[in-house]
């Protein structure tokens, strides 16, 4: 089934749907999404175990796929799970499934919840936005070693106020083609919410910092590219106005650099009310369909 064409399960459907939240280091996966061959994914794993415990092929549909090395602490999946599954003995509800995947899964992923989704519920297009985190240090020493999978190394010190000002250049709606991977019919036009950059340094991790970054939806890429920007302005490498000059290229930039994929956290996906579930996600499939 194609994740852009997943609907609400029908109500006489005899299928249920359950939303699955879900947080894993990506440090030894290939990603998120499912691909050919033997190459290890998130997405495969969940998918595989979750097929085991129902006794039915489950296919995920998730708020936003994560690139190869990229961690979550607040992924949200759905699965339309059928009625059946739920007749067995150790298996009576969803919530049962937190129980059963505990077993099962490795320790780089865990299923911290599980329940049936409110109707009209989509994890990918219900969501009204995303938020990342970004850890990176310019410290001579790196990460210290219990940090070392989710702290990139910029290898050269930064000015916070100025990677801040070019972080400030890029709020609102924007095209971010210049900060996107092509990706064919997909749109690259997003809001940027939030772009925060804080000092998280301490005695044991100098040189530290956070990027806060919250937007609609994110392109592929498209934040390790906008932190990857960022702090070429703070070394000095690039004009304070880099960041905004961008925003008026069409395609992708080989000037922008690609920040770490370790560095990189989805920690926050937030949904509307339950009662603007449905509506809110026919608004988001007409727009990402518009290309």
């Amino acid at each position: 089934m194609n994740q852009h064409e997943v609907n609400a399960a029908p109500a006489n459907s005899k299928h249920v749907r359950v939303r699955l939240d879900i947080s894993y280091d990506g440090t030894d996966f290939h990603g998120w999404a499912s691909q050919k061959g033997d190459l290890r994914t998130v997405q495969g794993v969940l998918e595989d175990k979750l097929s085991l415990v129902t006794r039915h092929p489950i296919t995920l549909v998730v708020a936003g796929r994560t690139d190869a090395g990229v961690h979550a602490d607040g992924q949200v999946a759905h699965a339309d799970i059928p009625a059946e599954a739920f007749e067995q003995r150790s298996l009576t509800r969803p919530e049962d499934l937190v129980r059963r995947l505990s077993r099962m899964l490795p320790p780089d992923i865990r299923l911290s919840a599980a329940t049936s989704a409110p109707e009209g519920f989509d994890a990918r297009f219900s969501a009204l936005r995303r938020h990342y985190v970004y850890r990176v240090t310019t410290s001579d020493a790196g990460p210290r070693p219990v940090r070392s999978r989710d702290t990139a190394v910029w290898r050269k010190s930064v000015e916070l106020d100025k990677v801040q000002s070019a972080a400030d250049a890029l709020l609102g709606l924007n095209n971010f083609a210049a900060y996107c991977k092509a990706r064919e019919g997909a749109t690259t036009i997003r809001e940027l919410q939030k772009f925060e950059w804080r000092d998280v340094s301490t005695a044991s991790e100098p040189e530290t910092y956070e990027a806060h970054v919250v937007a609609d939806a994110f392109c592929w890429s498209m934040v390790r590219s906008l932190v990857g920007a960022c702090l070429t302005v703070g070394e000095g490498r690039r004009a304070q106005s880099f960041t905004a000059d961008l925003l008026e290229e069409t395609e992708r930039s080989s000037a922008v650099p690609v920040a770490p994929a370790n560095g990189l956290n989805l920690v926050q996906v937030d949904y509307p009310a339950d009662a603007d579930l449905a509506e809110r996600a026919m608004a988001t499939r007409a727009v990402r369909t518009q290309g």
